[in-house]
């Protein structure tokens, strides 16, 4: 199956120009995410790894808010009778939703309104950017139900956005992080005009599928990369992808552009 072929059951999708936008559509509940709508998700982010045609992802929710988290009819309620064998496997599952956002080499471009809670909260996190407006609201609330703030891997990533104490805050607490908050820790990228939202993205990302496709998914992988070597090791890794991104005709185009005074066009390869 290609992107352009590409007909998901639980949320909405669409492809133009190199940027998909995947919208979480249930706006009467706020976008909750279910058992089927979090395989799916992880799914489709594994399989952006051999969508080539697919440059940049806009990452959205339907009617003004972006997610609600874990349904509480559909999710959390099925969880309370479970025995332990199906809560890991359910607890992995949506772990490797996580693991294919950041294993996908496309940029990924969360674009936040209203609600953003729970496992809602978690795919904004593992977006490589993240635009909101005024009225977002985030909350890492899984002390609330009784569990852990260490979910899907809140505990690895938040801090390497917002500080090691403002994460403990967070997810300590489960409070929410107000528009204003986030942008200044860090979290959101900007804050922009709610009607503007979609379209900030869409430029956002369109600019980014513009760029060094290949280049840019080599990025992606460094940064996932180098949070747990040393310094040294890093830089190795660091010149040794940069050798290989100089191989790329995108590379010689840059030249080439540079050199005839005109802007370069990226091919991403």
């Amino acid at each position: 199956m290609s992107a352009a072929d590409f007909s998901p059951r639980h949320f909405g999708w669409g492809l133009a120009d190199g940027v998909a936008t995947i919208t979480l559509n249930r706006p009467e509940r706020k976008n909750p995410l279910t058992f089927e709508s979090y395989a799916e998700l992880r799914d489709l982010f594994r399989a952006l790894v051999y969508w080539p045609e697919v440059k940049a992802v806009v990452l959205t929710g339907a009617g003004g808010n972006f997610s609600s988290g874990g349904d509480v009819f559909e999710i959390i309620g099925p969880l309370t009778k479970m025995a332990m064998p199906e809560l890991l496997a359910f607890t992995r599952m949506t772990g490797d939703l996580v693991k294919a956002m950041r294993g996908c080499p496309q940029p990924i471009v969360a674009a936040l309104d209203g609600v953003c809670v729970g496992a809602g909260a978690i795919m904004a996190m593992a977006s490589d950017l993240r635009l909101a407006t005024e009225r977002t609201k985030t909350a890492f609330l899984f002390t609330r139900v009784g569990l852990a703030g260490c979910d899907m891997g809140a505990c690895a990533i938040l801090p390497r956005i917002i500080g090691q104490g403002r994460a403990s805050e967070l997810l300590f607490t489960g409070r929410t992080m107000s528009a204003e908050e986030g942008e200044r820790w860090g979290f959101h990228n900007r804050l922009v005009a709610a009607d503007a939202l979609i379209d900030e993205a869409q430029a956002l990302a369109a600019s980014l599928a513009a760029g060094p496709g290949f280049a840019h998914g080599i990025t992606k992988t460094q940064l996932n990369m180098e949070w747990a070597v040393s310094l040294d090791v890093a830089i190795e890794m660091e010149a040794q992808a940069q050798a290989i991104c100089m191989k790329t005709q995108d590379f010689v185009r840059a030249f080439e552009a540079f050199a005839a005074k005109r802007s370069p066009v990226f091919e991403g390869n």
